[in-house]
Order: C-alpha cells, then structure tokens, then sequence
C-alpha cells in the first residue's frame, strides 16, 4: 500500500509505459534487507546516498511496524561532477578502492583526470589539505591551468589514502612511462595495465624465435607503419622506441627483448604508441 500511494509510482503506473516489476519491487527488497540487518545484527541505522533516502525510509517503517522498534536513516548528498553524473558503481570509468578491480595506477590516473570545475570541491571532500593549501591550489589552477597542479595533488592525496606511499610512486612510475619513461622492471600486468587503452595487435611468438623479427618487419606487421618503406623511413629519422628505447634499422626483436615472454611496446614520434601481444 505505501508503494501504490507514492505519487512517483502512481505517475509510473497510470502512464501509458507503466513500472517494470524490478522497479516496482526495488524499494521492498530495500525495505526487507533493513529488516534482516535489524533481525541479524540489531541494525539501527542504515547510511546512504541521498537519493536513497525513500528506501531507507521504507525500510524503518517496515522495522518500525513488524519490531515495534526505532530505526533510523542519515543519508549525504550525493557526489556529483559539474556535469550532474555522480559518482557510483553503475556508472562508466566508475573506480573501486580494491586494488584488484581498479589498480593503483588506474586509480590515480582517474583523480588525474579531473575536470577543472570540478577538482577544488573534490579536494575539499576526499583529502585533508587545510584550507590554506587548498586555496593556493585555487591560485595555481587559475594562473597556471596547464600544469593541473591541483589535479597531481588529488590524485597523490587520494591514492596514498587508499594505497599508501607504494601505490603512489607505482602510479606516478606508470604515468611517466606513457611519456617515455623507462619500461624495465615493469611486470607484464603492469605494462598491460598501463598501455590498455592504447592501439594494440597481435603477433605470433613463433616470429620472435631464433633470429627474431627485423624491426622493419615488426613495424610494418604491427600497424605503426603502412609498409615496410615507410618504417625505413621511421628509423632512419630515429623516431622509433621499442619499449620506451631508440632503435636501430638493423636491429632484430627476440623474445630476449619482450616484457616477460608476452608484450612488447612500440612507440613512433612522442605519443603514438602501440602495444604488441605476443600470442601462441
């Protein structure tokens, strides 16, 4: 009956689409969990975002009626970018704390990359920079927006929060291999972490055996040249990085030369990156 008398639901039923039943029973499957934790473990107050604040409503009353007992609800408002899209796990590019679902790196890049609009308020709720430093973060990114110092702050502050120091120095280490920093020492999960988003393709390891692959073929067979004169052309100008390293014209690629027997990182110019699987 509470649910029939919600003016949203009315709205919803009345229409010409109508409520699906997941949606229609979303709020009593709620309202039961809060009776379960009450039941189970003297649950009394149940947090959560604001615009849950009908649920958890429902489900003190449920408390309320079937236990005789007070439950309570406190709910925050949500978090959200300049843009209204808040942040939760539904949503795309959504973050874990778990290292395992999102890696520190990957964590870090997303703080990284917060808009302008929004990193000031975001450094106000998730770090504990005084006011000051705040403020003069304020100062940097209206004099000097291009070197996102509020940004690198964010996403230092936040990721040593949720990962301690050695999540820090890993990010800011796979940050920089993206402009040229040294790949060696790198785990393969790492490497693959990194350069996930990057053009990728993949070549047979049986190309790597023996001799190996001339680097004009590895260009040419990987994608980062249209053929094998354009990649003489790409070597002879010395614009060519295999694994973060200048090559040579001459120079042939074993498995010898590959990130643990299973990637390799080719990069033409500064920025043009492709990353190569060694399958089979």
């Amino acid at each position: 009956n509470s649910m029939l008398a919600k003016e949203s639901v009315k709205r919803r039923i009345e229409s010409e689409d109508g409520i699906s039943f997941t949606e229609f029973s979303y709020s009593l499957l709620q309202s039961y969990d809060y009776l379960v934790l009450y039941d189970r473990h003297n649950c009394r107050l149940q947090m959560g975002g604001s615009d849950q604040w009908g649920n958890i409503v429902s489900g003190a009353d449920l408390v309320r009626r079937l236990r005789g007992a007070k439950a309570y609800g406190l709910v925050s408002p949500l978090v959200t970018t300049s843009t209204g899209v808040k942040f939760g796990k539904t949503e795309a590019g959504a973050v874990w704390l778990d290292a395992a679902l999102t890696s520190p790196y990957r964590f870090y890049q997303f703080w990284l990359n917060t808009d302008d609009a929004d990193v000031l308020p975001y450094l106000k709720y998730f770090t504990w920079l005084k006011q000051a430093e705040i403020a003069e973060l304020q100062s940097a990114l209206e004099e000097r927006p291009e070197q996102r110092e509020a940004q690198r702050t964010l996403a230092k502050e936040v990721t040593q929060m949720v990962h301690g120091q050695n999540g820090v120095d890993s990010a800011e280490k796979a940050s920089q291999v993206l402009f040229g920093g040294e790949i060696e020492g790198m785990s393969a999960a790492e490497v693959q972490d990194i350069f996930q988003d990057v053009p990728s393709c993949d070549i047979a390891k049986t190309a790597f055996e023996g001799e190996g692959m001339s680097m004009i073929d590895l260009l040419a067979e990987s994608g980062v040249a249209k053929s094998k004169g354009e990649a003489r052309r790409l070597l002879q100008g010395g614009g060519v990085y295999l694994n973060n390293r200048k090559t040579e014209m001459t120079q042939s690629v074993t498995l010898n030369d590959s990130i643990d027997g299973q990637f390799l990182v080719l990069r033409k110019g500064r920025k043009n990156y492709q990353f190569v699987r060694i399958v089979g």
